[in-house]
């Protein structure tokens, strides 16, 4: 029913008494026909209801007053009529989804997970540290040659810097500068450094990356733990005993350990740390493995973040995560750390 031109109240109230009965009639069963009902009566531009206020200067003055009230009345009566339906129509769709069929085969619950040896060796590395007073400082996996390398004391000729040895992003401009994937942890340590000031206690583990061939003992990404610590005073004995306490506490308090003179550019004097570990095929009862590389913080490292090594001191350490695991875990081949074959897996 479309309302014709108003020529006087009477026909007004037809047409309202007629849009009335269409309205009570209509179907609202689902969201389309409520949303089509909602366009017809109550639309801002075309709907019926709406187009009959519209013309409401067509009657006369008047009966105008009682033709608004009328008009009023429809629209309230829309109104309600849609919100009723769209109402009716959410219960029934919560009912729905609700409802559980009975009938349906229970569903088995997923096998639990479990966490990877290098994810759990790395944990328990940290944890040792906090325990001793560190806080985990973390960095960006890509750098540049000054993070990586220059800052921490590395002449421009070192073999480091290699191709062969480093991935590069952008290569080198005659044995400097560059983009590469980070071949050590160190770099953080010189961000936290080049933006605070002393004194520092920190760890920082990640993935570092190095352009080694894959083979049972090496491969091209592996884990590291590097420690810092600067401050005033700070002696090899204090890196030693560090060293010694997390030694025992992650290996055990029987474990036999050794100090050996080594050199790395960014501390001097540098040092390693073997444990013994026994094995009762080998003609010595076992060996002795390298787990770490440290040493105290060179000065250079210091000036080249601006902190004065005439007042501060600092030692720095450094462990590869894969060989612990491998240790713990009697892994001889670190490539299964890196295949996620299933079978290897759900044994942790």
């Amino acid at each position: 029913m479309e309302p014709s031109v108003m020529e006087s109240d009477k026909s007004l109230l037809e047409i309202v008494e007629e849009m009335r009965r269409d309205i009570e009639a209509a179907g609202l069963g689902s969201e389309q026909e409520a949303e089509a009902f909602r366009v017809r009566y109550l639309g801002q531009k075309n709907g019926l209801v709406t187009n009959l206020f519209k013309r409401i200067r067509e009657v006369p003055p008047e009966t105008r007053r009682e033709a608004g009230q009328r008009l009023n009345a429809l629209k309230k009566l829309a109104e309600t009529r849609l919100d009723d339906a769209r109402t009716q129509l959410r219960q029934d769709q919560s009912q729905d989804r609700a409802a559980i069929d009975l009938t349906l085969p229970g569903r088995r619950p997923s096998p639990p997970g479990s966490t990877h040896p290098l994810t759990t060796t790395l944990n328990d590395i940290v944890r040792i540290f906090e325990r001793l007073g560190f806080v985990v400082a973390e960095g960006p996996e890509i750098e540049d040659d000054w993070h990586n390398f220059t800052a921490l004391n590395f002449p421009p000729d070192h073999p480091a810097r290699d191709m062969q040895d480093t991935l590069f992003i952008e290569a080198s401009d005659g044995g400097e500068g560059g983009i590469m994937l980070r071949t050590h942890t160190s770099p953080v340590q010189i961000r936290a450094m080049h933006a605070g000031d002393p004194p520092f206690r920190l760890i920082a583990p990640g993935r570092v990356y190095r352009n080694e061939s894959i083979t049972y003992k090496s491969y091209c990404l592996f884990h590291q733990v590097e420690g810092l610590v600067v401050d005033e005073g700070v002696t090899m004995a204090d890196l030693k005993h560090v060293l010694f306490t997390f030694a025992r506490t992650f290996f055990g308090d029987d474990v036999k350990l050794r100090f050996r003179p080594s050199f790395f550019p960014f501390t001097e004097p540098s040092a390693e740390l073997d444990i013994w570990w026994p094995l009762p095929d080998h003609p010595d009862g076992g060996r002795w493995m390298e787990i770490l590389g440290s040493g105290m913080v060179d000065p250079n490292v210091l000036e080249a973040v601006g902190i004065d090594s005439e007042r501060y001191t600092g030692y720095a350490f450094g462990m590869g995560v894969e060989r612990p695991a491998m240790l713990r875990y009697n892994i001889d081949d670190i490539r299964i750390l890196y295949e996620n074959d299933v079978r290897f897996l759900e044994q942790f």
